[in-house]
């Protein structure tokens, strides 16, 4: 077992997968000479060229486009979006074409591509570069979502969607990519649809998603010095999704918190509360959500760390749904 980051783990699976299959290629705005905005790409075009390494035009449009032609013919494309927020500018192709392609032909064309992107919330990016907003493609059909929250299982869930028939959006946070963690050695994959257990606990599950992983971690190390035991369920993809998972740790534990960087209205904690609650309810004491508030993430420091979700907004709901005082 060796110790890398998030975004080295990230680049030894595209390494990895492109080594084994010279069909698959990159593409993206400054993948290629620059290694990527965030060095995601970093030595790539060095070891396999400009040909498999593309630097693209700045249309997002564009690069979707490219990457469902050549999957149409049957490349494996992984194309960059260098902010989530940018796949508002791809959105014809990737709502409208690359996710109903299979379907409208009956299943004869295949379309295996990936799309890489990132959201920035807790960089002071601003409004226009910090969305995460996974649950508007879980309203998408035809596309896979994955949200990996350590190098781990950022490597082997990339490695899996590389290599599958659908299309996917691999939604990385860029506040994780300097964090390290344990990745196997060799080969190794993660099936989609299988949740992880991250922390087992009796009292309360919390479901987060991505970054708040982390956070729900911290809340569980927090609360068990005061006698309540947290239940840490990571999805790790969004579609498919895991519920059976979920449902059975909240039949365990009565209560359950979902835990975002989504707005609240309308987010990925609401579809999971929605799901358990129709083969669950008779099992659930109470359900609370964690998100982000509905208004654009700000700017300023101080009002960004305000309008972030954390641990100690999962703290708080956890004493409210346990009926302790915040001050006890």
């Amino acid at each position: 077992m060796r110790t890398m980051s998030y975004v080295e783990s990230i680049r030894e699976a595209l390494a990895e997968e492109m080594r084994r299959d010279s069909k698959v290629f990159v593409i993206g705005e400054d993948v290629g000479q620059y290694g990527g905005t965030f060095k995601a790409t970093k030595g790539l075009i060095q070891e396999f060229g400009p040909e498999r390494v593309i630097d693209s035009p700045l249309s997002e449009n564009a690069i979707i486009g490219a990457a469902t032609g050549a999957a149409i013919m049957g490349f494996r494309p992984v194309a960059e979006i260098m902010y989530m927020d940018f796949l508002n500018e791809c959105g014809d192709q990737l709502v409208n074409h690359l996710t109903k392609l299979h379907f409208m032909t009956g299943g004869k064309l295949k379309v295996p591509t990936v799309i890489r992107t990132q959201y920035s919330l807790g960089r002071n990016t601003g409004a226009q570069h910090s969305q995460f907003f996974p649950a508007f493609f879980m309203n998408t059909p035809g596309i896979m979502i994955a949200t990996p929250s350590t190098p781990s299982d950022a490597k082997g869930l990339l490695k899996t969607a590389i290599r599958g028939s659908n299309p996917v959006l691999f939604v990385e946070s860029a506040s994780l990519y300097a964090s390290k963690g344990d990745v196997p050695e060799g080969e190794f994959l993660i099936p989609f649809g299988e949740a992880d257990v991250k922390r087992q606990g009796k009292d309360v599950t919390v479901v987060a998603v991505s970054r708040m992983v982390k956070e729900a971690i911290a809340t569980a190390d927090i609360l068990s010095s005061e006698g309540i035991s947290i239940e840490v369920i990571d999805p790790r993809t969004l579609v498919p999704l895991d519920i059976e998972s979920i449902v059975s740790s909240v039949k365990k534990t009565g209560r359950l918190v979902t835990a975002e960087d989504c707005i609240k209205t309308a987010g990925v904690g609401a579809e999971i509360i929605a799901r358990v609650m129709e083969v669950a309810m008779g099992h659930i004491e109470d359900v609370r959500r964690v998100a982000c508030p509905d208004v654009p993430a700000p700017f300023s420091p101080p009002l960004q760390d305000a309008y972030m979700p954390g641990k100690n907004a999962i703290v708080e709901t956890v004493k409210e749904m346990m009926g302790r005082s915040l001050a006890s």
